[in-house]
């Protein structure tokens, strides 16, 4: 019995069930975390049947397989100007946060809704910060899926320096 005692006394903190404790605590928290990652990175779909916008006063159907998308706000200075006149090799939709109507360009097409849908595309892509783009690219009639990370800029004059690295 005194064997015993003195065994008790001698024994650790440190213990084999603390470590698997301990580890897997640490991996719960690990896989929270990559799942939240994820969950805010995964690639989103806009299915403009479902989501109306508006070119002036015409429902908007898209016409090309790819576009890039900017989300901007029109109360910034000049930025339905710069968009106007902003040349890149892919067609651009350009969704203004106050829905002002703007007319449309060679390679800009402006897009105007409802708040109901505006608040749906703007937490359906996470969008925290304006001007923000990111590509989309034709799934299959008016369904299209993101075709890159969304990207915030810190002006407009950027985009075409941003597009290169998308």
């Amino acid at each position: 019995m005194q064997e015993k005692r003195e065994r008790k006394k001698g024994t650790s903190l440190f213990s084999l069930s603390t470590l698997l404790a301990s580890f897997f605590g640490a991996a719960m928290i690990a896989g929270a975390f990559a799942y939240f990652n994820y969950k805010f990175s995964e690639y989103k779909f806009i299915n403009f049947k479902d989501w109306v916008f508006y070119e002036k006063q015409d429902l908007f159907i898209p016409k090309e397989d790819k576009y890039l998308v900017i989300f901007y706000s029109s109360k910034q200075k000049n930025t339905t100007e710069k968009l106007s006149n902003l040349k890149t090799e892919l067609p651009v939709i350009a969704i203004d946060y106050y829905n002002d109507i703007a007319p449309n360009t060679k390679n800009t097409t402006f897009l105007h809704s409802g708040t109901a849908t505006s608040l749906k595309f703007i937490q359906r892509f996470n969008i925290y910060e304006i001007p923000s783009i990111f590509f989309i690219k034709k799934q299959k009639d008016f369904l299209y899926k993101q075709d890159s990370m969304i990207h915030k800029l810190d002006n407009l004059d950027e985009i075409s320096n941003k597009i290169k690295t998308l």
